[in-house]
């Protein structure tokens, strides 16, 4: 089986980032970003995805975290989209139901080649310490615009930011592992009726 892995570099005047993914990974993560919030929230992806991602960034972090968040949302979709290739015989679509505690988040993905968000999350406050929520927003549109897909995320119930956000991030991660798996059934299979995705 030809490894499905990627790493791309993105260097603008606001950030320079280095994203690796392997899609058929363990679990194992590093991240050097200088956003420590968001790194616990991707660690979330990785081990629970078992995605093995390595994220780099330097940016403008003395102005706000909003370029960095972007654009490592930005780069990571771009890694997914050269990793996981022509998309032949992967499961295509994904879902995934993840409680903590009193929260209960649902995230659903379509690999389909049009990048479009639903995001229904509310965060219930506009920080979690010093990481702005309304900056997960921007991390998923740039993931979703890059990777082109659908990503559908919905916050079901929950009072603890905390603990709204870990559900959609870890949530996320399984519902890629599901998507990018390979289904023995579709070898070599494009999944669509439209010969095309």
């Amino acid at each position: 089986m030809a490894e499905r892995t990627a790493t791309i570099e993105r260097d603008t005047l606001e950030t320079q980032i280095t994203v690796s993914v392997n899609l058929d990974g363990t679990g194992k993560s590093r991240f050097d970003t200088g956003v420590p919030f968001l790194e616990h929230m991707l660690e979330q992806v990785s081990r629970h995805g078992m995605i093995d991602l390595e994220i780099t960034a330097k940016g403008d972090l003395h102005i706000d975290d909003h370029h960095t968040v972007e654009d490592i949302g930005i780069t990571l979709g771009q890694a997914f989209a050269k990793a996981i290739g022509n998309k032949k015989g992967i499961r295509r679509y994904g879902h995934s139901y993840v409680p903590l505690d009193e929260a209960l988040s649902r995230v659903v993905i379509d690999f389909c080649g049009r990048p479009s968000l639903i995001d229904n999350v509310d965060y219930k406050r506009a920080s979690l310490g010093k990481f702005d929520t309304d900056l997960f927003h921007e991390f998923f549109q740039g993931f979703v615009n890059h990777a082109q897909v659908s990503l559908h995320l919905d916050n079901l119930r929950g009072r603890n930011a905390h603990h709204i956000a870990e559900t959609i991030f870890k949530s996320f991660g399984r519902t890629l592992r599901m998507a990018t798996e390979l289904d023995p059934r579709m070898q070599g299979i494009l999944p669509s009726t439209k010969g095309a995705l």
